[in-house]
């Protein structure tokens, strides 16, 4: 006899990579869709060898798989919004393009992963064409950085006038709203992120947080945007909560490896047995979680469907 599904609870698909030390991809939007409220389901596309310091391998889910993963999750699942992350390869691009359209997916906000932090490039220029031609026209929102906005409009962005123009023309390829991340600007004391729709542009303007590199920020971002179009928002509603939720993760994340910072979930408190120094972690901010489940060995690389 199978389970009835709780009503009112929105769920929210993330189509992305693994992070095997949870601080990026699906691992990370699990967390931020726990954290706003929404129940999470997950696609995998790539199984990556990276950590706290960097990507240092990439397995890329075949598309059959990926397509089948997709289809198993829309067949059972009131999906209210998706968040699509790294894709890897162009047939990745396309295989997911269809299935949204297929599934006739909504809410879909895409984060255009074309190089890790650490300069990786995990999307490679004809995925970047087949991600322009397929998925672009099916996203409701994207949300380039500036390198990423450079490479998607062809044009280099020195200025607000360039984030402007550059959205203008990636959202001519079809989403509605385009959201250029100011993160990689130059701005020593300010981040600006700029939301474009086709009447005109919204300014998010914060203060730049220092404490050193948090990863993941991103998929944290449009996970959080997700989440946010999954409860009903509107998408510059979305984006401001989203905004406040990745600025707390930043504020709270924590060095659990030896490269950069991780946000480690949702503030539960100390529990019994907890060591001091963890005890110290969790009360310190307001959404702060040191109580991730041991995640399950994938040791194999075979597939046989």
């Amino acid at each position: 006899m199978s389970a009835q599904p709780i009503t009112g609870l929105p769920v929210v698909l993330t189509i992305a990579g693994t992070d095997p030390c949870g601080g990026a991809g699906i691992q990370a939007d699990l967390r931020a869709f726990a954290a706003m409220g929404v129940a999470g389901a997950s696609v995998v596309t790539a199984v990556l060898a990276q950590n706290t310091q960097g990507v240092s391998g990439i397995h890329t889910v075949p598309p059959s798989v990926v397509a089948r993963q997709i289809d198993a999750v829309a067949k059972d699942l009131p999906i209210s919004a998706v968040k699509i992350g790294l894709l890897s390869d162009a047939r990745i691009v396309s295989t997911v393009a269809g299935r949204i359209g297929r599934r006739d997916l909504a809410n879909v906000v895409l984060d255009p992963v074309i190089a890790a932090s650490d300069g990786t490039v995990l999307l490679p220029p004809r995925a970047v064409t087949r991600l322009m031609e397929d998925l672009l026209p099916r996203v409701l929102v994207v949300t380039p950085n500036i390198p990423e906005a450079e490479i998607l409009s062809g044009i280099a962005i020195k200025n607000d006038d360039d984030v402007i123009e550059a959205a203008t023309r990636i959202g001519a390829v079809g989403p509605k709203w385009v959201l250029v991340k100011g993160g990689h600007s130059n701005s020593a004391d300010t981040v600006v992120d700029i939301l474009w729709q086709g009447t005109g542009v919204t300014r998010f303007e914060g203060e730049r947080l220092t404490g050193g590199p948090v990863r993941g920020t991103g998929c944290l971002l449009s996970a959080a945007i997700a989440g946010g179009l999954a409860h009903g928002m509107s998408v510059p509603d979305s984006v401001s909560r989203a905004r406040e939720f990745v600025a707390n993760a930043i504020r709270t994340a924590v060095a659990i490896g030896k490269g950069s910072r991780v946000w480690v979930g949702t503030r539960i408190g100390p529990r019994p047995g907890w060591n001091e120094e963890a005890r110290l972690v969790a009360t310190r901010g307001e959404d702060q979680l040191l109580d991730e489940p041991t995640p399950t060995a994938f040791d194999h690389d075979e597939w046989s469907w």
